[in-house]
């Protein structure tokens, strides 16, 4: 990789068809479509505008704010608001958003996340506020169960009547390491192998990339082949609390072009940090699944993860994006990202896989990005409400027929289609699908199973797995390491 084209954001597993929506006019703009010169009329908006509108109405309705959404569907944003004064209603109908008054307030389900924090802290746990219902939705994977889904279910009964929903998920919540880019680490514990997220320039000017903070954590040497030298050192680590980190490559001639390569030849090219807005749809890339769709679910996601070091123990990660995109083992750290180059996520962990679909959870570029002190693409770390989203484009019906928001196991046909010239940026192998040992060895994602992650994919194939000491089987809440 150094001295070649470095590591292009996620991996270079991407099937055909999901790829072809990708292309940088896949979708024209909808600006022509806006209601003007209407008072009060719904704007039919772009994610990006959408997200930039919410940021401005937040400030603008103060304590009566209550959550936003897009509806891809319309195309048009829907604020909420808790307070009955027309004058309020009336601003936010002016400024071509739809209006629901809802009950709770956006202190109220605050309120309600830290209740569940203090009570219900309990590995195989999720919750995140959902614009949509006004709700905070709490998700408990296979593994809560007695004595902990009473202890949880009573807490969410206890919030009040119309406050939380309660989810059983069919998997288990946990770190998906392996992912975008294939890459690599040697632990004590064996093989670690994670996805490269995003190519960026780190504050003193050197070319690194972005990944998730448990591969960081994990290991400090990272190398772009399964057992080729380390080409890139870890230089910040977040995990848990957050799971971000900031890895330089070593050889500081490296090119590390801002851009994901969706396979087949194609690339898109990432030129800022967007904020992620509930309904948009959204790609994820990683080396193990390939290209997937989905739409955001919930914003400021707390999970709870089963500790890989510490048994018995939970590992709590704060402010994350929760998606209905599918995700496997070996896509941690991948890029989560808008169809005309926005830098939404790093994959962190969730539950499922691309078979039958999941929810999953993603360290936000933007945060990553402020903490780091790193710039991305044109040197803009975006995000903060109003930028946010710049590149989200139109995402409502960007999918392919078989790849929609809504069929997470279809999206693309990615699973082991990878095609071994479909590396990122030449990286030997990178961006291969090693959970099911269908593309080049060399291709796997940071074998992060190996680093206690117990993120093995159910049947053994997570690359080298077998040494996370607490390999799951599939059915709980876990890390895409």
């Amino acid at each position: 990789m150094p001295k070649r084209k470095a590591a292009i954001a996620v991996g270079g597993v991407a099937a055909l068809g999901a790829a072809a929506i990708l292309l940088p006019n896949a979708n024209a703009s909808q600006d022509h479509n806006q209601a003007s010169g209407t008072t009060g009329a719904a704007r039919t908006l772009k994610a990006s505008q959408a997200s930039g509108l919410s940021a401005q109405l937040q400030k603008a309705l103060g304590d009566a704010f209550a959550g936003s959404y897009f509806d891809s569907g319309k195309q048009q944003l829907v604020v909420n608001v808790v307070s009955g004064d027309n004058n309020v209603i009336q601003q936010a109908k002016n400024a071509g958003a739809v209006v629901r008054q809802v009950k709770n307030s956006t202190s109220d389900l605050k309120a309600a996340a830290t209740t569940l924090r203090t009570k219900a802290t309990i590995p195989g746990t999720s919750w995140a506020v959902d614009p949509r219902t006004d709700k905070v939705l709490v998700t408990a994977d296979s593994t809560v169960t007695g004595a902990k889904w009473n202890r949880l279910q009573s807490t969410v009964q206890s919030l009040g009547s119309g406050m939380a929903t309660l989810k059983k998920s069919a998997g288990t919540f946990k770190t998906f390491v392996s992912g975008g880019d294939a890459i690599f680490a040697q632990t004590q514990q064996g093989g670690v192998r994670c996805s490269l997220g995003f190519n960026v320039t780190a504050s003193d000017g050197s070319p690194a990339f972005l990944t998730a903070g448990h591969c960081g954590v994990a290991a400090k040497d990272w190398s772009d082949s399964q057992n080729g030298q380390p080409v890139a050192t870890v230089d910040q680590a977040k995990f848990p609390g957050n799971d971000f980190s900031l890895v330089k490559y070593n050889d500081t001639s490296t090119q590390a072009p801002s851009e994901v390569n969706t396979g087949n030849g194609q690339t898109v090219q990432i030129t800022q940090a967007a904020d992620a807005t509930v309904g948009e749809t959204v790609f994820r890339m990683g080396s193990t699944t390939g290209l997937h769709d989905g739409q955001v679910t919930g914003l400021d996601a707390t999970v709870n993860f089963a500790s890989e070091t510490v048994p018995g123990g939970t590992d709590t990660v704060n402010g994350l994006i929760q998606t209905n995109v599918c995700a496997e083992p070996g896509d941690s750290g991948g890029s989560l990202f808008t169809q005309d180059g926005g830098a939404v996520g790093l994959t962190s962990g969730g539950s499922g896989d691309c078979t039958n679909g999941g929810e999953t959870f993603f360290q936000p570029v933007t945060a990553a990005l402020q903490a780091t002190g790193a710039t991305l693409g044109n040197g803009g770390n975006g995000g903060n409400g109003g930028n946010a989203g710049n590149g989200a484009g139109d995402q409502s019906g960007s999918a392919a027929p078989s790849a929609s928001a809504g069929d997470q196991s279809g999206a693309g046909d990615q699973s082991g289609s990878a095609a071994p010239s479909a590396s990122a940026g030449d990286q030997s192998g990178a961006g291969g699908d090693q959970i099911g040992g269908s593309a080049d060895p060399s291709a796997s994602a940071g074998d992060q199973s190996g680093a206690g992650a117990g993120s093995a994919d159910p049947s053994g194939s997570g690359s080298d797995q077998s040494g996370a000491g607490t390999a799951n089987d599939g059915s709980s809440l876990t890390s895409t390491r």
